[in-house]
């Protein structure tokens, strides 16, 4: 018997960050095991849908026949309680959450207590609640999601091979940051950080859609005219997959300052490239980064992270011991084989009966 599933993604399904790529690997895993998936967008706009948004998801899921299995991922689900509520009896509600909403950066404080309540609210019709790690997992506690709902199933990586760096020329390090350039990720405070080394030589590549978020885009940009750092940063914007693999590839050092990840997939992609690594001891970063492989500063803290550059870019013997602790690391990785798995598992402990 053919297993069947509904993924119910918002926004663009080809979008370049962690969150699409994790839906698409995983759907691709499903298919392979012979699952049927159909894949349907709610609209744009989430978190923030307006009112056509809000009907396109009323239409989609008001057409989901009787009894399907639907993965809705969190940053539609977590804004849709009412929706939720009124085709629990029907649906198979899966929640996919890879952080909570209330955990994104650059919010009000009313914006943060809105979203908390409405991914509550949402997450309480969810048969099953698949999370990316098991920080989030916890960071759930507050959602009262009983625990016997929730699945971790991290990322997986695929084979690549090791960083070969140099890219910013002799005596000089090339430093590689991908993400999505939002307040969460922390560009502002690596500007910050760097511009406090102008005297040692380097050059940062910063790969990751400008526009997701354009408000932030504009101001990063603008940051590094004023620190005059212009010359010294590339924003290379959205890249595909074979230019991101050459930005990796020419790499010396990752850096990625942000305020909170439910997995941090680029983390994972720069330790199976053997990079050592520069972050943030918050969210799930603490779990992905093992202590061998990298330096974690406490998030927003811009002196401590100006000395966690300042020691890697003037001792080689630190910076050569992380990457061998990044390439230990790199053999521990789970693969998408794994991820798909174990997904595909969560969903088969689903019963037809009503929660």
């Amino acid at each position: 018997m053919q297993r069947s599933c509904t993924f119910l993604v918002p926004g663009d399904w080809d979008s370049r960050t962690g969150g699409y790529l994790y839906d698409r690997r995983i759907v691709d895993q499903l298919r392979t095991a012979g699952w049927q998936v159909d894949v349907l967008s709610p609209g744009d706009g989430f978190p923030w849908p307006d009112a056509a948004a809000a009907q396109r998801a009323r239409q989609v899921v008001a057409a989901l026949p009787d009894g399907a299995l639907v993965v809705a991922d969190g940053l539609g689900f977590g804004v849709l309680p009412e929706l939720a509520a009124a085709h629990a009896d029907r649906l198979r509600w899966v929640a996919l959450v890879h952080h909570p909403l209330a955990l994104e950066s650059g919010l009000t404080e009313a914006q943060r207590a809105r979203l908390f309540d409405s991914e509550r609210r949402a997450l309480a019709h969810a048969r099953r609640v698949i999370v990316t790690s098991p920080s989030t997992a916890r960071a759930l506690a507050p959602y009262e999601v009983p625990p016997d709902r929730i699945h971790v199933v991290e990322p997986g990586t695929d084979p690549a091979p090791l960083a070969a760096g140099g890219g910013a020329g002799p005596q000089a390090l090339s430093l590689l940051c991908v993400a999505t350039v939002t307040p969460r990720k922390g560009h502002v405070l690596l500007l910050e950080a760097l511009a406090g080394l102008r005297e040692r030589r380097w050059h940062l590549h910063c790969a990751g859609s400008l526009a997701r978020d354009a408000q932030e885009g504009r101001r990063a940009q603008a940051l590094a005219g004023r620190l005059g750092l212009a010359e010294r940063v590339t924003w290379h914007d959205e890249v595909d997959a074979d230019p991101l693999a050459a930005l990796y590839a020419q790499a010396d050092l990752f850096v990625l300052p942000s305020w909170h990840e439910g997995y941090g997939m680029a983390l994972a992609e720069a330790l199976a490239r053997g990079l050592p690594v520069v972050s943030c001891a918050a969210g799930a970063i603490v779990d992905t980064v093992p202590a061998d492989a990298g330096i974690l500063v406490p998030p927003g803290d811009v002196d401590a992270l100006r000395a966690a550059l300042r020691r890697l870019m003037d001792a080689p013997e630190a910076r050569h011991a992380l990457a061998a602790g990044a390439r230990a690391a790199a053999a521990r990785l789970p693969r998408w084989s794994d991820a798909g798995q174990r997904f595909a598992a969560a969903l088969r402990s689903i019963g037809t009966a009503p929660p």
